[in-house]
């Protein structure tokens, strides 16, 4: 598996290289979810930069260490856990799918904290792993209520990728489709890396669905998203995703978003004082013309803030110590100020619709909600 390596460089006066705070970042560079890597190093050296430059931690530099998350979940396992057992890093921190998150937490989050910061599909209870990242119980539900009560949207068809983030976030959806006596009407579930969904825009056709539920990751999504548009069938049903970030929307391109809805914690055009301070910042760094930092890459400006202010309050990096410090711990970033409560961070989480090839916050649908 390729594990290139992008340390960077302690701030003058700091220290020696290997006095620094190692940080595995696991962000993916390649397959269908490889289309978010380059937001996600982004955001996170932003991070580590403003952290150098008020100090460091505990008076030492942070680096990074890059692992590609989106090579086989079994090889980023094993090589994240040589890293952590040679010491050549003191925490993982990542945005990476849940198949690889199920496969590297059994093994390195009883040696070092792992902050896990992609949204996902609930439950994950490995001691050491915290999370960041939006849940079915603070984002699904409260968006499939949304667009049942704002946009009339009822009957629910569910096209998702064949794993176990789409799987469990489909059965919550089932599940509130029931409570509301609207039971999903169909479920189709595809391999990552689908490039063809032609038999499924004829399942989609032949429903009576009003909405489609997309649970499909990064390139796979923009290839449905097209073909969905291609068939005509955005003028009839509207669609929602849980993972469609602005990098998602500006590679379906502008013919191939109509009446297409987002839910996240986190969007470009979030006009908050900290998401605007946060975008500030982030187009001083990398210049007005760089990529949109996304909700998914933003996820790691907010994975390193909280490993940071962990190691901060508890004037330690050693596991033990940091996950002590976890229960009483709030950190700050773009989406405001942060607690966590059972390993889970509480945020807000809001609406977007789709404009051509930008998004638009038209409600926020959750409030602190925490994961169940």
């Amino acid at each position: 598996m390729p594990n290139a390596r992008a340390v960077l460089a302690p701030p003058e006066g700091t220290g020696a290289r290997e006095e620094a705070v190692r940080v595995a970042l696991v962000t993916p560079w390649q397959g269908p979810a490889g289309m978010f890597g380059l937001s996600c190093r982004m955001c996170s050296d932003l991070a580590v930069s403003e952290i150098n430059l008020a100090g460091g931690l505990l008076g030492r530099p942070v680096e990074l260490h890059h692992v590609d998350g989106g090579a086989d979940p079994g090889a980023v396992a094993r090589d994240v856990q040589r890293m952590v057992r040679t010491a050549e890093v003191d925490a993982v921190v990542g945005w990476h799918i849940s198949a690889v998150r199920r496969r590297l937490a059994p093994r390195v989050a009883a040696q070092v904290p792992y902050v896990y910061t992609a949204l996902y599909e609930g439950g994950e209870r490995t001691p050491g792993v915290l999370l960041t990242g939006e849940t079915p119980a603070n984002q699904l539900g409260p968006a499939l209520e949304w667009m049942r009560t704002e946009l009339g949207v009822r009957r629910w068809a569910v096209v998702g990728d064949d794993y176990v983030w789409p799987r469990a976030s489909a059965a919550a959806a089932a599940q509130w489709a029931r409570a509301q006596g609207t039971p999903i009407v169909d479920e189709v579930f595809v391999p990552l890396g689908t490039r063809d969904f032609t038999p499924v825009l004829r399942t989609l056709a032949r429903s009576n669905a009003d909405g489609v539920l997309l649970l499909l990751v990064g390139e796979d999504a923009v290839h449905f998203n097209r073909a969905f548009a291609g068939a005509g069938l955005d003028f009839h049903q509207t669609r929602l995703s849980t993972l469609m970030d602005e990098t998602m929307l500006l590679a379906s391109g502008e013919a191939a978003t109509r009446s297409l809805y987002s839910a996240a914690g986190y969007f470009e055009d979030l006009a908050t004082v900290d998401a605007l301070e946060f975008a500030g910042r982030f187009a001083s760094r990398f210049g007005m013309a760089a990529p949109a930092p996304s909700s998914l890459g933003e996820s790691c400006y907010e994975g390193m803030n909280l490993y940071a202010q962990l190691v901060r309050d508890a004037g330690s990096i050693r596991r033990e110590d940091v996950l002590a410090a976890s229960e009483q711990v709030r950190f700050g970033g773009a989406r405001g100020e942060s607690v966590l409560r059972g390993a889970h961070v509480v945020q807000d989480v809001y609406i977007a619709r789709a404009h051509d090839v930008h998004f638009e916050v038209v409600a926020r649908v959750s409030t602190g909600i925490r994961e169940a």
